[in-house]
C-alpha cells in the first residue's frame, strides 16, 4: 500500500475530512468523481512529483546511478513512477492545473531515457502513452521520442513503444485516410530511414513495412521509401527491405483442379458467366452408353474449370487485386539499373546476391523493362550443379517478356538447353530444363527455331514419368503457338493450324470496342437463329481475306456442330477439317492465295452448275415430251457455258464480293441503327454474357489451355518448385512391404460386410426395452395370459392343418 508522503493532517482536515490513511489508487478513483474537491491534494502531488525529478536529476548529475542503469536510490524512482502515473490518469480532469504536466514528461523522457531505469523508464512512457491515447498530447510531437525509445536495447520497452505507434497510426487513419496528419508523420519516419545510423534506419524501415503490410500507408509514398531501402549503406536494411520485397508476394497455385472441383457449386452461384449449353449437360447425361456419358461428363467438368480459372485470373487483374510495392516505383528503369549495378560490385554472400537477382527480375518483369547486361551475368550462373538453380531460372523466367529483343536473351536459352537438355544429363536436369524453356517460351516464342522444338518433342517418349510430362507440356504449347514447327503427328488438333507467334514489336491495336462484334451474331451464339442463317454468316466470315476469319470459321462451325450433332460429332467435324487444313501449313502466302482462288471458283462454277441445272429442270415440260428438243437444249446452254465462262466467272466473282460488302455494311447499319454509336451498360453486360457462352462451347472443343496474355504474366510470379521435377525412384521389395504395413496400422481388422451391419453399436432395441418397462401386476398379468392362450391356439392348430384332399376318397 503506497501511502501519501509528506501529507501533513492539517489541511485534511482543514478540509473538513479527517486524516485518515489515502492510498493513490483510492485518492484517484475519489479525484475522478470530485475534481473540484481535491484540488489541494493535487497540487501537492505535482509538488511531491516535481520534486522527485529534481532529486533524481540531481542523483544522475552527481553520477549516484551505476553503470548497469539502476540507481543508488530505488526509493526515489517509486515515488516518481507512482507519481507520474497518477498524475497521467487524473491530468483529462485537471487540465487547467495539469496543462505543463505532458511536456514535462516527455522532456525528462527524451533527456534522460538511457541513464534511467528500465522499470521507471517503462512506467514513465506507460504515463505518456496514456497521454496520447487520450489525445491530451500529440502523436506527432511525440513519434521521434518513440522511435528513439525502440532503440535502447530494452526488448519490452521496444515493443511497447512500436506497437504504441502502430496502433495510433491506425486508430488516426480508422475512418478516412487523414492525408494532413499523415504527411509530418512520414517525413519523420522517411528521414530516419536516410539516416546512417542503423538502428535507427532499421525501426522505421520496421515500422514503414507494417504499416504498409496492414493497409495503413497504402501508398506510393511510403512503397517507393520501402524499396529505395534496398540502396541504403547498410547491408541490414538492404536484407529487410529485399526480403519484404520478395515476401509480400504470395505465391497462388492456378493449377489446384481439385479445390476448383469442390467449389465447383459455389463458384457457379457466385459467377453466372460459366454459361454451359444445356444440350450439352443433358447430352452429357442421358445420351449415350455409361462409358461415353462419363467421357462428356469428364469433359464437360475440365471446360468449367479451364473458364473458371480464366475467370480468376481475368477478374484479378481487372480488380487490381493482385499488389506489390514494386508497382508503385516512380521511376522503375533507374531502380533496376541501381541495383543492378550494386548486385555487380558488392561482395555479399551468395543469397543475399540471389535476393537482390529476384527483385531486380521482378521488377523487369512487372513493368517490362529492358536491361540488357542482365542476361549475360545469369548465364555465368546457369549450371545443373549449381546452389538454388531453381529458383535462379524462376529468376531468368521472369525477367523475360515481349518487348526485350530476342536476340539478347537467344544465349541464356542456347545455354539452358545445352546444360540441362541432353542424354548425358540426369532425369531431374533434364525436366528442369524442359520446363524452363517452356516457360520462356511462353513468354518470348520466337526463341525456339523447327529443329530444336522437333528434338526436345522426342523427349515425350522418356520412361522417367517427369521427362515426358515435361516434353508433352512443351508440346501442347506449341500446339497453341505455333503448330507448324512440329511434326504433322505431334500436331494433334489446333483450334488455329495457321497461328503464328507476333513479331517482335507486334501490338495489336483495338479499332473498335473489344468483342463489339459478338453483338453482330448474337442469335448465333445463343442458339435462336435457324440453320440457313447461320450457315449464310459462316460463309460470310468465311469469305474474309484476313487472318482472324479462321479463328471465326473454326468457332461457328463448332457452334453449329454443337447445336446440331452433339459433342462427339463436333469433334469428328474437326478432325475432318484440320486434316484439310494440315496439308496447307508449309506452304508460301503465294501458294495459299492461290489455293484459295481455285476454291473460290470451284465455288462458282458450282453455283454455276447448280443454277443451270435449275434453268434446266423448270425448262423441261410436265408431260414428258420432246426429249430431243431437251438435249438440244443442254448442248446449247452447254456450249454458251463454255464460250462465256471467263466472263460469268468475273462477274460472279464480283457479285459474291459486293454481297459480302453489302452484307457486311447491313448488319453494321443495324447496329449503328440500334445503339446509334453510343453503347450503354446493358450492351456492355450483354457482351460479357456472349463471350461467356462463347468461351464455354470453345472450351468444350478445345484441347489444350489458353495461352495468357503479357499483362498476366508479368503479373503471375513464377514457383520454383514447379519447375523442379519429382522423379520417383523405384523402391525394393523390402521398402515396398514396408509401405504395405504401414498402410495396414490404421486399418482395423477385416470383416465382412454382414457381420459389420449385424454388430450393434446404438442402445437396446424395443423389444428389450418392452421387457424392462415398468407395469402394473394387473397389466402383467393380463399379459401373461394372454400369451398362455395365444400359445394354447398355435398348438391347437399345429396338429389340425388341412394338409389336401386325397386322390383316392
Amino acid at each position: 500500500m503506497v501511502l501519501l508522503a509528506g501529507v501533513s493532517p492539517e489541511p485534511l482536515s482543514a478540509s473538513g475530512r479527517s486524516s485518515e490513511k489515502l492510498s493513490l489508487p483510492s485518492l484517484q478513483s475519489k479525484m475522478k468523481t470530485d475534481p473540484e474537491g481535491y484540488e489541494t491534494e493535487l497540487h501537492l502531488i505535482h509538488s511531491q512529483f516535481n520534486s522527485a525529478l529534481e532529486l533524481f536529476q540531481q542523483q544522475a548529475a552527481l553520477n549516484f546511478s551505476s553503470i548497469t542503469g539502476v540507481g543508488a536510490d530505488p526509493t526515489v524512482a517509486k515515488d516518481l513512477s507512482d507519481r507520474a502515473m497518477f498524475l497521467a490518469h487524473v491530468t483529462p480532469f485537471y487540465p487547467k492545473q495539469l496543462a505543463g504536466f505532458p511536456s514535462d514528461l516527455a522532456a525528462f523522457l527524451k533527456s534522460s531515457a538511457r541513464t534511467l531505469p528500465s522499470g521507471l523508464r517503462f512506467h514513465v512512457t506507460q504515463a505518456l502513452i496514456l497521454l496520447v491515447n487520450r489525445k491530451i498530447i500529440d502523436i506527432k510531437d511525440t513519434l521521434s521520442l518513440f522511435m528513439e525509445l525502440q532503440t535502447l536495447g530494452d526488448r519490452n520497452l521496444r515493443k511497447l513503444a512500436f506497437s504504441h505507434v502502430v496502433h495510433s497510426i491506425r486508430r488516426m487513419n480508422k475512418n478516412h485516410k487523414n492525408e494532413a496528419k499523415n504527411r509530418p508523420l512520414q517525413n519523420i519516419l522517411f528521414a530516419l530511414l536516410q539516416q546512417e545510423d542503423e538502428a535507427r534506419a532499421k525501426r522505421s524501415l520496421i515500422t514503414l513495412c507494417e504499416l504498409h503490410r496492414r493497409k495503413v500507408w497504402f501508398d506510393d509514398r511510403t512503397a517507393n521509401a520501402i524499396c529505395m531501402a534496398c540502396f541504403h549503406s547498410s547491408s541490414r536494411i538492404m536484407i529487410a527491405a529485399l526480403s519484404f520485397l520478395l515476401d509480400y508476394e504470395k505465391i497462388e497455385n492456378d493449377d489446384d483442379d481439385d479445390s476448383d472441383a469442390s467449389s465447383s457449386e459455389d463458384e457457379m452461384t457466385q459467377k453466372p458467366q460459366v454459361v454451359i449449353s444445356k444440350e450439352a449437360v443433358y447430352k452429357a447425361h442421358h445420351k449415350g452408353t455409361a462409358a461415353s456419358k462419363k467421357k462428356k461428363k469428364a469433359k464437360l467438368q475440365r471446360a468449367i474449370r479451364s473458364m473458371k480459372r480464366q475467370q480468376r485470373l481475368s477478374s484479378e487483374t481487372s480488380t487490381s487485386s493482385y499488389y506489390s510495392p514494386l508497382n508503385h516505383l516512380k521511376d522503375a528503369q533507374g531502380f533496376v539499373e541501381k541495383l543492378f549495378s550494386r548486385l555487380q560490385t558488392c561482395n555479399e554472400r551468395f543469397e543475399v546476391k540471389m535476393m537482390m537477382l529476384k527483385v531486380i527480375a521482378r521488377t523487369v518483369g512487372l513493368h517490362h523493362l529492358i536491361l540488357l547486361n542482365f542476361y549475360p551475368f545469369l548465364q555465368r550462373y546457369v549450371q545443373p550443379h549449381q546452389k538454388d538453380i531453381t529458383n535462379l531460372l524462376a529468376a531468368a523466367v521472369q525477367a523475360c517478356h515481349d518487348m526485350v529483343p530476342p536476340d539478347a536473351v537467344e544465349p541464356l536459352f542456347k545455354q539452358i538447353v545445352n546444360q540441362f537438355v541432353h542424354d548425358r544429363s540426369r532425369p531431374e536436369a533434364i525436366a528442369v530444363g524442359l520446363n524452363v524453356i517452356r516457360e520462356i517460351c511462353l513468354r518470348m516464342p520466337l526463341l525456339m527455331t523447327e529443329d530444336l522444338l522437333q528434338d526436345l518433342a522426342l523427349y515425350k517418349k522418356s520412361h522417367e514419368k517427369a521427362v515426358s510430362a515435361a516434353a508433352r507440356s512443351l508440346i501442347t504449347l506449341f500446339r497453341e503457338v505455333c503448330p507448324s514447327l512440329l511434326v504433322k503427328k505431334d500436331r494433334g488438333r489446333p483450334v488455329d493450324p495457321k497461328a503464328r507467334p507476333r513479331a517482335y514489336g507486334e501490338v495489336n491495336v483495338l479499332s473498335n470496342v473489344p468483342d463489339i462484334e459478338l453483338l453482330e451474331h448474337e442469335d448465333e451464339i445463343d442458339g435462336s437463329r435457324d440453320d440457313e442463317n447461320s450457315d449464310d454468316a459462316a460463309s460470310i466470315s468465311s469469305d474474309d481475306g484476313n487472318e482472324n476469319s479462321d479463328d471465326e470459321e473454326s468457332q461457328y462451325s463448332a457452334e453449329d456442330g454443337s447445336e446440331d450433332e452433339g459433342i462427339v460429332d463436333e469433334e469428328d467435324d474437326e478432325n475432318d477439317s484440320i486434316d484439310e487444313n494440315e496439308s496447307d501449313i508449309g506452304d508460301d502466302e503465294e501458294e495459299d492465295n492461290d489455293d484459295e482462288d481455285k476454291v473460290e471458283t470451284e465455288e462458282v462454277e458450282a453455283e454455276e452448275d447448280d443454277d443451270y441445272e435449275e434453268v434446266t429442270d423448270s425448262s423441261r415440260p410436265s408431260d414428258g415430251a420432246g426429249d430431243g428438243g431437251n438435249v438440244d437444249k443442254k448442248s446449247k446452254a452447254s456450249k454458251r457455258k463454255l464460250s462465256d465462262f471467263e466472263g460469268q466467272l468475273i462477274a460472279a466473282d464480283t457479285s459474291l464480293r459486293a454481297l459480302k460488302r453489302l452484307a457486311e455494311a447491313k448488319m453494321s447499319h443495324t447496329i449503328s441503327d440500334s445503339t446509334d454509336g453510343i453503347l450503354s451498360d446493358e450492351h456492355f453486360r450483354r457482351i460479357k454474357e456472349l463471350k461467356a457462352k462463347k468461351e464455354a462451347k470453345t472450351a468444350l472443343v478445345q484441347q489444350g489451355f489458353k495461352i495468357p496474355s503479357s499483362d498476366q504474366l508479368s503479373f503471375k510470379r513464377v514457383d520454383p518448385a514447379k519447375l523442379e521435377a519429382h522423379v520417383r525412384l523405384r523402391l525394393s521389395k523390402e521398402e515396398r512391404l514396408a509401405l504395405v504395413k504401414a498402410g495396414r496400422e490404421d486399418r482395423g481388422q477385416y470383416q465382412a460386410r454382414t457381420a459389420v451391419k449385424q454388430k450393434k453399436t446404438g442402445g437396446l432395441s424395443n423389444r428389450q426395452k418392452e421387457h424392462k418397462k415398468v407395469m402394473p401386476f394387473a397389466a402383467k398379468k393380463a399379459k401373461a395370459q394372454r400369451s398362455r392362450q395365444e400359445k394354447g391356439k398355435k398348438r391347437q392348430r399345429s396338429g389340425k392343418q388341412f394338409r389336401g384332399k386325397k386322390a383316392w376318397k
